[in-house]
C-alpha cells in the first residue's frame, strides 16, 4: 500500500461552485450554511468571500454581486481576491444552483481530510518527543483526534457525572419557575394530560377525514402564537389563504363559509377588521408548498432562524402528503424515511413538531369506530418514531348548538400516561376548546 503523501486535499472547482451557487440564488445559502465553516475553504479568497456572505446574512442584507463586493471592500479584501471580476467569474461559471449541496459536501469532505492530516502530524510529533510521558502523549493524541471526529460524527460521548450535573441544574431551574416547561397548546385538558409540548418530541394528531385534524392544528398554532411564541406552519393540503381564513374564523367566531364567500354584514365586517389588527403581530410563518420534503422543511426552518427569528413549534398538515426526498422501494418505506427525518429535525432544532396523519379505512369497519395504533395509515414507523400519538374521535357525529364532542385519545405517550380527554369542536368556526 502506497502511503506517500500527495497533494493537499481541496477542490478549487467545488469551492467556486458552492460560492457561485449562493451568488446566483441567495436562498441556497440557508441550505448549505450548516455544512460549511469558513475554514473549510482552502483557498483564502474563497474563505473571505464566504465570511463576507455570512456577515451580510447576519445583518439581513441581500446577497448579490454589489453587496458582497462592498462588504469585501469595507474589509479591505476586495483587491486581494482579484476585484469584482473574480466574483463575476464565480457567477458566470455556475449554470445552476441545483447541485449546491453536493458542492458544499465536497468542500467539507476535503476540509476533514486536511484536518486529519494536521492531526496525524501532531500525533507524529508527540510520538517523536521522548520528553513526554507516554500517558500524556496518548491523551493529547486522543484529544486531537477527537476534535476532528466530533465534527464528522457528532458530539462525543459524555461522562455520566456531567449529565447528572446538567440534570440537577435543569430540575432546579424548573422548580423555580411557575410555568410548566414546553409549549402550551391552549387546549387546557390536553395540556393537563401532556404537560405541554416538549422540545425534541414529535406529536402525531391522527384521524379519519372530517374529524377536525386541521382545525385542531390551527387552533393550537393560534393559541401558541398568542402566547408570544413563534410557529412555522406547513400546509400541504390547504392554500395559505384557506389557512388564514381558519385563523380568522377562530378569532372572530364568524362562520368559516361566510369568510370564504366574503358575504359579511356590517357587524361582522367590523369584527373582521378588528381581528386583522389584533392578529397582525402574531409570529406565524405559513408555507403552503405541496409535497414538501423533510429536507425542505429543515432548510426553511433554518432560514427562519438565521434571519433573526425564534422558532418554538413546527406544525405540518399532513404527513402522508409529504415526500421523502430519497428513493424508497414502496410507500411504507417512504413514510418511515419521513418520520425518522422529522424526529431528527425535532432534536436538531430543539423544538416540538406537531404533525397530522391520516388513518386507514380499518377504523370504519369497527362498530364503535374508535381508532387504535394499528389504524395509522401506511406505516408502523409512525407509531415507532412518534413520541406521542393522539387520535381524534367523534363519539357522536351530531352537533348540538353547532358544537361536536370530540375525544382526544392519547394512544401513545413515550414519557407519560395514556388516556382520553374530551373537548369541543366548533365546526362552523374551525375551533377547538376545552
Amino acid at each position: 500500500m502506497n502511503t506517500t503523501p500527495t497533494a493537499i486535499p481541496f477542490s478549487r472547482e467545488a469551492e467556486e461552485a458552492a460560492l457561485g451557487s449562493v451568488l446566483i440564488n441567495p436562498d441556497v445559502y440557508f441550505d448549505i450554511a450548516a455544512l460549511l465553516k469558513p475554514d473549510d475553504f482552502y483557498i483564502h479568497r474563497n474563505r473571505w468571500i464566504w465570511e463576507a456572505i455570512q456577515r451580510l446574512v447576519e445583518r439581513h442584507i441581500p446577497i448579490d454581486l454589489l453587496t458582497v463586493s462592498e462588504e469585501l471592500e469595507r474589509a479591505g479584501l476586495l483587491e486581494e481576491i482579484g476585484g469584482s471580476g473574480y466574483i463575476t467569474g464565480l457567477i458566470n461559471q455556475v449554470p445552476s444552483s441545483l447541485n449546491a449541496e453536493a458542492y458544499a459536501r465536497i468542500v467539507a469532505e476535503h476540509a476533514t481530510r486536511r484536518a486529519l492530516i494536521n492531526v496525524a502530524n501532531q500525533i507524529a510529533a508527540l510520538a517523536y518527543d521522548e520528553k513526554n510521558e507516554i500517558e500524556d502523549a496518548t491523551e493529547q493524541a486522543a484529544k486531537a483526534l477527537e476534535g476532528v471526529l466530533v465534527g464528522v460524527s457528532g458530539s462525543a460521548l459524555v461522562p455520566f457525572p456531567v449529565s447528572l450535573s446538567e440534570a440537577y441544574d435543569r430540575v432546579q431551574m424548573l422548580s423555580q419557575s411557575e410555568a410548566l416547561p414546553g409549549v402550551a397548546t391552549g387546549i387546557i385538558k390536553l395540556d393537563g394530560s401532556l404537560g405541554n409540548l416538549k422540545p425534541e418530541n414529535v406529536y402525531v394528531f391522527a384521524g379519519r377525514p372530517g374529524q377536525g385534524k386541521t382545525s385542531a392544528l390551527t387552533t393550537i398554532v393560534r393559541n401558541v402564537a398568542q402566547s408570544q411564541k413563534h410557529v412555522a406552519f406547513f400546509s400541504l393540503e390547504m392554500s395559505r389563504a384557506q389557512v388564514v381564513n381558519r385563523f380568522l374564523a377562530q378569532e372572530t367566531q364568524i362562520n368559516l363559509q361566510l369568510l370564504d364567500s366574503g358575504k359579511l354584514d356590517d357587524t361582522q365586517w367590523a369584527s373582521f377588521t378588528s381581528a386583522i389588527e389584533r392578529m397582525n403581530d402574531l409570529k406565524i410563518f405559513i408555507d403552503d408548498t405541496p409535497a414538501i420534503t423533510p429536507l425542505q422543511v429543515q432548510s426553511k426552518c433554518r432560514r427562519l432562524l438565521m434571519m433573526g427569528n425564534r422558532l418554538d413549534l413546527i406544525v405540518i398538515d399532513y404527513l402522508q402528503l409529504m415526500k421523502p426526498g430519497a428513493k424508497a422501494e414502496n410507500r411504507t418505506q417512504e413514510i418511515g424515511l419521513i418520520t425518522r427525518a422529522l424526529k431528527t429535525l425535532a432534536k436538531e432544532l430543539h423544538v416540538p413538531i406537531l404533525v397530522a396523519a391520516q388513518l386507514n379505512r380499518e377504523v370504519e369497519k369497527r362498530a364503535d369506530k374508535r381508532p387504535q395504533l394499528s389504524d395509522l395509515r401506511e406505516s408502523g414507523d409512525i407509531e415507532a418514531d412518534a413520541d406521542v400519538v393522539i387520535f381524534l374521535h367523534q363519539p357522536d357525529p351530531i352537533a348540538v348548538g353547532g358544537v361536536l364532542p370530540v375525544d382526544l385519545i392519547i394512544a401513545k405517550h413515550r414519557n407519560g400516561p395514556t388516556g382520553t380527554v374530551s373537548v369541543k369542536f366548533h365546526k362552523s368556526t374551525a375551533r377547538f376548546t376545552g
